[in-house]
């Protein structure tokens, strides 16, 4: 009974410690993390493969041979 004591204080200082360490936390308001996050898609979106494609002669996981059954 005495180590599930010792385990449940354990427990419940690094569940303290956890909780001061989250509120010195500086959090913006989800507003303007969702401004900032439109923010960067708009201004990056001419490099992201998932918007303009990949061309086949770069594309390192495009079959390299195709498969013919005969």
């Amino acid at each position: 009974m005495d180590v599930y004591c010792s385990n449940n204080v354990l427990q419940a200082r690094r569940t303290v410690e956890q909780l001061r360490l989250e509120t010195e936390l500086q959090r913006i308001k989800i507003s303007a993390a969702a401004e900032q996050i439109v923010q960067y898609c708009q201004e990056h979106r001419r490099a992201d493969p998932l918007l303009t494609g990949i061309a086949a002669s770069s594309n390192p996981f495009k079959d390299k041979k195709t498969c013919v059954l005969l």
